[in-house]
């Protein structure tokens, strides 16, 4: 019997084979205990597509020994058709890859070096396959841990968002047409190029696909856990971070699951809490062990008595498109997350935002640029891709101003508007800021929420506006953490066009608004840190010889001849050797969006990613470009994938779609 809190001696496998009932060989990284077969250990399994031998080392480096020595299994394992497993992948969270985790999870408790029982674990895909496998209650899923994911794959994921098309949709799509073009390592695969062109020929362009499904129908429904809380009984630790896209997970997550659940929303971006940014990270690992010791391992480590949410409370700061670091404190709350919390109103009124209703008279017509300071949707490349100073989008929305604040203001929670207002067009949106005015007029953006007014009343059955009819609207924006200063204003700001962040409507609407009222969840104010976790912990880094750096670029162009104005964004990975077994890896994304402020169907969105891979003398390539642009009635795709294996092609492919507007 090993000792409390003796570290083991570990191993790694870095090809471990599990093959599944259907013969399709899954490749796994493993990490254990070198006696792991005379003293069982629980197994920790993360499951993804985005390939352990060279697109999570860095990461997994930090992570997976730090359990392994402290008495677990750490599985990291390619799904089907990505990285070094077998097979082909149709799409994201098919029942394909759900009941394949499931079949896993059965594997590895029946190994000789496993308890029995299992936990799983993850970030971003990792972490929604996290949810959606423990809704299938295989027996052995004890206990997961969820980081960046949602509960709703409609409303809450890189699709759409509030029935508006998010141009993720396309952003994200193109990542993956890029990241599942790569071959599997010609080190571990002697069939590595038969894989490699099959995956070629059947991959899909997944931006077409998801476009297909405009409202929220079954398809979406599939896999957001929200259609039945109760499925979910295995204890259930939930992260997430404010400079993130999914910041409304973790609190759903506290107050809807029935099983044992805890949530922690710390300021950083879509990364792991113990290296992401912006700083203070946390000892994640060590918070992470105390779960997995509580559920995978019977020892009573108190993680039942911490609170049901920790939140990082942000100061108010001056906006900037990037932080290293961003003041405040740790908050926490026993009971709940933020339901709960006292909310103060405000009303939206021709003289401003005040605390009593008064009349209200203003046209919103935004031009189509509106937006340009949004900064990217899911933060996730340590770019500069934060929202910048709001002034320049305020300017092109209408604004409501607060008297300044008398004292130090705690938005704590889902702040909502409600108002009442009418469209000249039949189709119209409407995308809302909470921001943060300083004295000088400089404005932060709080947090902020869209929505498609066609899908005000279901986004299951949306249906168009009569022009010039009255409406009531209930818009919930993002869940946030955020000091306002006292002294200081709040402002709402109300534009009818959010470019890039969504797609715009057909025509430019204009909104009449005619009511308006701002339900604001404000804590009462917090002092100290109500909660301290440790310092950061991990294992050592990612052993790599840099053959050419990484760089992060964003820049606004407006072209004075016609008036259009464009983003156009580079991300360089660099290009590195892994110093342990030789592998040579290396990308860059591009991409442009484009758009004229009077022309809606200007619009137009553009990718090209380039992916490396170099091993012994083969020099592998894939060239991935797509765009997307639409008319009145139609969105227009079209997408190419090129392969290469030492610069001669192997593959060349071009998909065209066109796929009707619904109510979009």
């Amino acid at each position: 019997m090993t000792a409390p809190n003796t570290l083991r001696e570990i191993e790694e496998i870095p090809d471990l084979a599990i093959t599944l009932s259907d013969g399709c060989r899954l490749s796994a990284r493993v990490w254990k205990p070198v006696d792991a077969g005379d003293s069982p250990v629980p197994a920790i399994l993360e499951y993804l597509p985005y390939r352990k031998r060279d697109g999570t080392c860095a990461r997994d480096a930090l992570t997976h020994p730090y359990f392994a020595k402290r008495g677990y299994a750490c599985i990291r394992v390619d799904m089907r058709g990505n990285g070094d497993s077998d097979g082909l992948m149709a799409d994201e969270y098919t029942q394909q890859e759900l009941d394949d985790a499931v079949e896993v999870i059965a594997w590895l408790a029946a190994q000789d070096w496993c308890s029995g029982a299992v936990g799983m674990m993850g970030i971003s895909w990792g972490g929604f396959n996290a949810l959606q496998v423990a809704a299938l209650q295989p027996d052995a899923l004890k206990a997961i841990i969820t980081l960046c994911s949602t509960v709703d794959r409609f409303a809450d994921d890189i699709h759409y968002k509030g029935g508006c098309l998010l141009n993720e949709n396309l952003g994200w799509g193109a990542t993956m047409w890029a990241y599942s073009s790569r071959a599997p390592d010609p080190a571990l695969r002697d069939n590595w190029k038969a894989l490699w062109l099959d995956r070629l020929e059947h991959e899909p362009f997944l931006p077409a696909l998801w476009l297909r499904h405009q409202r929220r129908d079954a398809y979406w429904r599939h896999g957001s856990v929200c259609e039945d809380f109760s499925a979910i009984k295995a204890a259930t630790l939930a992260v997430g971070g404010w400079g993130d896209a999914y910041k409304n997970a973790v609190p759903q997550l506290v107050e809807k699951l029935t099983a044992p659940a805890k949530g922690i929303v710390g300021p950083w971006v879509h990364k792991y809490p113990h290296f992401a940014v912006p700083e203070p990270r946390i000892g994640f690992l060590q918070e992470a062990l105390r779960w997995w010791d509580r559920w995978l391992k019977g020892h009573d480590t108190g993680v039942e008595s911490d609170p049901d949410y920790r939140a990082y409370l942000m100061d108010g700061v001056r906006p900037a498109a990037w932080y290293t670091e961003r003041p405040g404190r740790w908050i926490a709350e026993p009971e709940g997350a933020t339901a709960h919390l006292p909310t103060e109103t405000w009303h939206l009124t021709d003289g401003g935002l005040v605390r009593a209703p008064a009349a209200l008279d203003r046209l919103v017509a935004s031009p189509q640029h509106c937006g340009m300071a949004g900064g990217e949707y899911c933060a996730i490349w340590l770019g500069p891709e934060m929202p910048g100073d709001q002034r320049g989008d305020d300017a092109l929305s209408v604004c409501f101003d607060s008297p300044p604040v008398e004292a130090d203001t705690d938005i704590v929670g889902a702040p909502r508007l409600q108002l009442r207002l009418s469209a000249d067009k039949p189709q119209a949106q409407i995308a809302v800021r909470l921001n943060h005015i300083h004295p000088d007029g400089t404005s932060t953006r709080i947090t902020y929420g869209v929505l498609n007014l066609s899908h005000r009343d279901d986004p299951a059955e949306p249906a168009a506006l009569e022009p010039g009819k009255s409406y009531d609207i209930t818009l919930d924006l993002d869940h946030i953490a955020y000091r306002l200063t006292r002294g200081h204003r709040l402002r709402v700001a109300i534009s009818s066009a959010y470019w890039p962040l969504i797609w715009p409507t057909p025509e430019a609407a204009a909104l009449h608004l005619t009511g308006g009222r701002l339900t604001l969840p404000v804590r009462p104010a917090a002092g100290p840190d109500e909660w301290v976790f440790p310092p950061p912990d991990a294992e050592a880094p990612w052993e790599t010889e840099t053959l050419r750096k990484n760089s992060n670029s964003r820049r606004i162009e407006t072209d004075l001849t016609t008036g259009a104005v464009h983003l156009r964004i580079e991300d360089d990975f660099g290009k590195q050797r892994d110093a342990a077994h030789g592998l040579i890896s290396g990308g860059i994304a591009r991409e442009t969006w484009t758009i004229h402020p009077d022309d809606p169907l200007s619009a137009r969105g553009a990718c090209h990613w380039t992916e490396e891979l170099e091993r012994d003398g083969i020099r592998l390539r894939t060239e991935t470009r797509c765009e997307m642009w639409s008319d009145a009635t139609h969105f227009h795709l079209t997408a190419r994938l090129q392969a290469f294996e030492n610069d001669e092609t192997v593959h060349d492919r071009t998909v065209n779609e066109t796929i009707e507007r619904d109510h979009l």
